[in-house]
């Protein structure tokens, strides 16, 4: 039997290595390849640029950003898509209320005050016990430093255009598992639970303990969900 092809789409201010513990864990199961979005500053560009690498089939997971993208892709070739993951993401489009303050975010960053992850932007990231542990601070920090302003700026311009994704739920018939941290602050598990209930054919997981960045504080569940996603 072929070892199936799964394609992992990082979020805002991540590089592939947002995925490397779950990949270490989960590399015997799937062919994974994790590409990197921060260079491109539309969903569509982003989307075109995974589809141009991935194989004809595939599975596709995306976490937060990665998740629009996922959409996005759909849109575009959903005969390509075997089954769906959905990690800490959502369908909807920004509120007015985030929009203004990514456009806020993006203005700061153009005036070069761009300083990436710093220590009072955890607490709303992770979860209380994991601010201590540096094999998930570490890599989120790094990360955004690698990004740097222009990619957050080309991110954020992709974001807050993206479509509300929510009337697409009903039509996506592939096995799909919806991932959230119960304590995420960035999306609440409510956004998980809207898409896994019109999503038919769907499971829930939700990490207890765990905030926004599943893929690092909680990479042995999550990589546990997701085996048992691609054995479906």
């Amino acid at each position: 039997m072929a070892t199936p092809a799964l394609v992992l789409l990082p979020g805002l201010l991540n590089t592939p290595r947002v995925y490397d513990p779950v990949v270490a864990v989960l590399g015997d199961t799937a062919e994974i390849t994790v590409p990197a979005l921060h260079s491109y500053d539309s969903l569509s560009a982003m989307a075109d640029a995974v589809l141009a690498t991935a194989p004809e089939r595939f599975s596709l997971g995306g976490f937060s950003m990665g998740g629009y993208v996922s959409f996005e892709i759909l849109r575009r070739a959903p005969e390509r898509i075997e089954r769906l993951a959905l990690i800490d993401t959502q369908a909807g489009p920004d509120s007015t209320q985030s929009t203004t303050r990514r456009r806020a975010l993006a203005e700061q960053s153009q005036l070069g005050r761009f300083h990436g992850v710093t220590a009072s932007l955890l607490p709303n990231l992770i979860h209380p016990s994991r601010l201590s542990d540096k094999s998930v601070v570490d890599p989120i920090v790094e990360m955004a430093a690698e990004i740097g302003a222009e990619g957050f700026l080309r991110e954020q311009r992709a974001i807050m255009a993206r479509p509300d994704s929510r009337p697409m739920l009903i039509d996506i018939k592939v096995p799909t598992v919806v991932i959230f941290g119960r304590q995420d602050h960035v999306i609440p598990l409510a956004r998980g639970e809207e898409m896994a209930a019109d999503i038919s054919n769907s499971r829930l997981v939700v990490l207890d303990d765990c905030g926004h960045v599943a893929p690092l504080e909680k990479p042995v569940e999550v990589a546990a969900a997701l085996r048992r996603w691609i054995s479906q």
